[in-house]
């Protein structure tokens, strides 16, 4: 067998497979004996067929499945010897394929168009001025946070009278003229929130309230006719709201009030873990760390963004095979069309361009992604998670389990990888350039984003 390449141009070339009867003939005669072991026809006993009877049966699909083969190997293995920088597939050659006839020939060529990925050598320097925005964790945002613990960690007590944003339980009972309504509707254990009320009066009858009290009100007024909250409240369908517009007594069997954690050491071992933290001071200064890490990966994102223009500008103008890579999108895709890439081609080549720049920055300065940062990453991925719900102490036990969990999936390690390789070249293009940190808002940090 003979591989050859012949060039085009820069951007692509034709590599050509010569195949010859003495690359495929013992592994089809090989695959025919096997065949004629299994084989059962009516009139032979099982391996008794004859050979020329198995060669006409399976002859032809035996040999094209091998050509196949021997084609996909050799093919990849000669791109992989030569380092040839293979954009997308190889197609075959719609100028020099040949017919091909499996009934007649012996000796077979297959050609193959490759489009070539550009190459660059591109770098930053100290010439080369960026911005790092980092969230600034103010006041405001810092006691948000600690009011959102207080909260997640504080108790419920049991009170006497109802204030606005108290728990209200009792029984509900529709009325008319004054007086329970025969076949209305009735409902125990009915839950209501007076700070949940839209109407300002069906509210203030609530307010000051006991318990063994009882309340007459109007749902309908006090949620200004929303369905599903009334629906909710009533145990009734939506479509029903609309026949239960009187009033209703609400006779208050219990009131629970939710009573913020104080700011104490039990408050900080529940949020941090035993003995983390011993003092206010110290608790606050820790949820700042936690706040500013979990901006982290945002910070990382932009400050890529920024710097793919940057790179993008100085590699300047990327010339590729674009018929080609054309072709091979429609190939590569069945969903796709030619006048949908026609329509997104300047976006897909601006982003084959960044993925070449970053591929050579990756092998520049030799940014490995082993598996140990990608299970580093997503212990971080799912602290972050549990961060979100006020988890900021979860066991490393815990984390590891979640972890191993995510990545189980395929999909998800692979773009867990792809952020761990991100994160180390954000971290390696921060050393090479003149990076200027700058402290922003929440608010001026999201309008960064949009």
């Amino acid at each position: 067998m003979n591989i050859s390449l012949k060039n085009n141009d820069a951007l692509s070339g034709i590599i050509k497979l010569e195949i010859v009867k003495a690359d495929y003939e013992s592994q089809v005669e090989g695959n025919l004996r096997k065949l004629r072991q299994k084989a059962n026809v009516p009139g032979f006993r099982k391996g008794m067929v004859p050979v020329g009877m198995v060669k006409k049966m399976y002859g032809k699909h035996v040999l094209i499945e091998e050509i196949n083969k021997i084609v996909s190997e050799n093919l990849f293995k000669y791109i992989r010897d030569n380092n040839l920088a293979v954009l997308g597939e190889p197609l075959s050659s719609m100028t020099e394929q040949k017919d091909i006839d499996f009934d007649k020939d012996e000796d077979f060529e297959f050609c193959f168009d490759v489009a070539f990925a550009p190459a660059f050598n591109i770098e930053l320097d100290k010439n080369d001025k960026l911005a790092y925005y980092q969230v600034a964790i103010d006041d405001d945002m810092l006691n948000k946070q600690v009011e959102s613990y207080t909260s997640h960690f504080g108790s419920y007590d049991q009170a006497e009278e109802v204030e606005e944003r108290d728990l209200v339980k009792g029984t509900v009972a529709e009325l008319e003229n004054g007086a329970p309504k025969e076949g209305g509707i009735v409902v125990e254990d009915a839950v209501l929130m007076p700070s949940y009320m839209k109407d300002e009066a069906e509210k203030a009858k609530f307010i000051g309230s006991k318990v063994n009290s009882v309340v007459v009100f109007n749902p309908n007024k006090a949620y200004e006719g929303a369905e599903a909250e009334i629906s909710s409240f009533l145990k009734i369908g939506k479509e029903d709201v609309v026949n239960h517009t009187g009033d209703f007594s609400f006779e208050i069997k219990e009131v629970t009030r939710h009573k913020n954690a104080e700011l104490n050491q039990e408050l900080f071992d529940k949020v941090f873990g035993e003995g983390a933290v011993t003092s206010e001071e110290e608790f606050k200064n820790k949820i700042k760390e936690a706040l500013a890490e979990q901006f982290g990966p945002q910070s990382d994102f932009k400050f890529l963004t920024d710097a793919r223009e940057l790179l993008s500008a100085k590699a300047g103008e990327m010339e590729i095979a674009d018929d080609l890579v054309k072709r091979w999108l429609l190939v590569a895709n069945e969903k796709n069309t030619p006048e949908a890439i026609e329509e997104d081609y300047p976006k897909i080549k601006e982003d084959l361009k960044y993925h070449f720049i970053k591929d050579a920055l990756v092998k520049k300065y030799n940014l490995n992604v082993e598996r140990e940062d990608i299970e580093n990453f997503a212990k971080r991925v799912a602290k972050a998670q549990f961060a979100q719900y006020g988890m900021l102490s979860v066991p490393e036990e815990m984390l590891d389990n979640y972890a191993k969990d995510m990545l189980k999936n395929q999909q998800t390690m692979q773009n867990i990888a792809e952020r761990a390789m991100e994160e180390k070249l954000a971290a390696c293009l921060k050393e090479q350039a003149d990076l200027e940190i700058k402290e922003i808002s929440v608010d001026e940090f999201n309008k960064l984003f949009e």
